[in-house]
Order: C-alpha cells, then structure tokens, then sequence
C-alpha cells in the first residue's frame, strides 16, 4: 500500500493505492500535520486517531509526504521521524508542499515553472526542470503568508474592528462569525493553530465578490504576494509561466489573471487540490 499525503496546517488528504495506481481505500482527512507549529505527540494523535490509518499502518510500504511546515530541516525531521514511527515497514519521504504543487500543474517531468501555493498559507519556488529554487524562507503565518487565507481571515477581522469595512458588508461578517472580541482572542492566544482559524474567514470574501471591498481586499493581498515572492524571480519569468495551486488561488483566478497584468508575468495552470496529480508520478515506476 502506498500513502500519498496533500497537508497544510487546516486539514491533510491522504490517498491509498497500489502499485499500479488503483486506489484502495476512500480518500482519507485528517487534521492538518505542519510540523512547524505542532508537536511530536500531536502530528502522532492525528494520525493515529484515523481508525484506517492505525488498522492499515502495517501494510503500509511508502509513505510520499508533502505538507505546509516542511520546508526546513528540524520540522522535516520531526515528521518523518513521525511517520517512521507509525509506519514501520513503509520507505517514507516528507517534502515541503510546493513541490506537491509542481508536480500536479507542470506538463510533463522537466517543465520549468514558478509554482505558487495559496491556501491557509502561502509560499512560492521556482523549479528549473530538476532541481526546486527558494530565494525566501518562510517565516510563517505571523510575518508572511500574503494572499493566503489567514492573512485574509486577518485583515478581514482587523477591517471589521477599525470599521474599514462598508457597513452592508460589516453586518454580513457579524451574522456569519462570532465576533466576540473575547472568542477571537481566546481561539487566537489559547487555541492551537491560530492560522487556520484565521483561514476559517477568508470564505466570507467568495460568498460576497459583489462588493467593490472584497474585490480590492483580495487583489490588494495577490499584488503584496507578487511583489514579495513571485517578482523575486523576475528574470526566470521573462521565460516561464506561474502555476498556482491552492483552494484561495483556485476561486481568485480572475483577481490574479489582473493583477498578473498589471505585474507582467504569464499566468499558467491552475489547480485547487494537487493530491490527484500525485498518483501517476508515484505510480508510474513501481507498477
């Protein structure tokens, strides 16, 4: 049995299949698994709180991971230490998310690209063909992520409290959310995983693209995102296209489209959950 692994820090997709690709059981969720914010017993009690996973975990013989959190090395170590320990029999491999984001848009193995991942967190490479290129590490939600949805969640919430939000717009988020400032204090201080709290609003701004507010709020987060991650390849991009994966990226399509014109790069591929595209790169050599 091989496990494929799609995670970001909200929720971890887990597909089962065999060497030929067939899949063996329905497709698995879990609780988000970013070694970058939990710790060694909690990415175990996720996983092993999943009745399939635990009653499987012996037939078990890869384990391809890729997840938010995994860009370094102390986290990657963490997880895979994790998993290896769960999955006794199984070859296991965690890489950063990005790369998951790769495989699934670029058209064939050696295809060059800049590939943007835009979900509860944000991050963006460059992958020459062979090789994945990072000229930024990731600081994480706090200090970066732009366009992702916890920086919207957090702009949202912050428009809501500095009533910079039109008022038709501020009713609606205050009938959908508790905005109790002592609720949003007490799941963002006291709470795990404050960044995928914070990405539990960024839907409002899908339901209510009417408004000339959410329109800019989501165009102003793409042009930050571009500035500070996409231009830092701005000579690959005379060359390349940008390929974006992610569920935020997936419904701001027409919003990047924009402001790609604006910035001057060429927009590519779009997909909202890489997991899919995983199966045949994994597959294709074992069968």
């Amino acid at each position: 049995m091989i496990l494929i692994v799609d995670s970001g820090s909200t929720k971890s997709d887990w597909l089962s299949v065999d060497s030929n690709g067939n899949k063996l059981m329905e497709k698995i969720r879990t609780k988000g698994l970013n070694p970058a914010i939990l710790s060694r017993e909690e990415l175990h009690d996720r996983i092993i709180s999943n009745a399939d996973l635990k009653n499987n975990k012996e037939k078990v013989t890869h384990v391809f991971f890729y997840g938010a959190g995994c860009g370094t090395e102390k986290p990657t170590a963490l997880l895979k230490g994790v998993l290896e320990n769960i999955f006794t029999e199984a070859h296991v491999e965690v890489n950063e998310d990005t790369l998951a984001a790769v495989y699934a848009t670029i058209s064939h193995p050696k295809e060059a690209a800049v590939v943007c991942i835009m979900g509860t967190g944000s991050n963006c490479s460059y992958y020459d063909g062979e090789v994945l290129h990072q000229r930024v590490n990731s600081l994480g939600y706090t200090l970066m992520d732009d366009a992702s949805g916890n920086y919207y969640g957090k702009q949202l919430i912050r428009d809501y409290y500095f009533n910079h939000m039109p008022e038709n717009v501020k009713v609606a988020f205050g009938a959908k959310y508790n905005m109790g400032s002592d609720h949003i204090k007490h799941n963002l201080y006291k709470q795990p995983n404050p960044n995928a709290y914070l990405a539990s609003f960024a839907e409002f701004m899908f339901l209510h693209k009417d408004s000339e507010y959410t329109i800019n709020l989501i165009k102003d987060g793409i042009r930050l995102f571009a500035k500070n991650m996409i231009m830092q390849f701005k000579e690959e991009l005379k060359t390349v296209p940008v390929h974006f994966a992610g569920s935020i990226a997936y419904f701001s399509q027409k919003e990047i489209k924009e402001v790609a014109d604006e910035m001057g790069f060429r927009v590519g591929k779009f997909e909202r959950r890489p997991i899919d595209g995983l199966v045949p790169f994994h597959t294709k050599d074992m069968s």
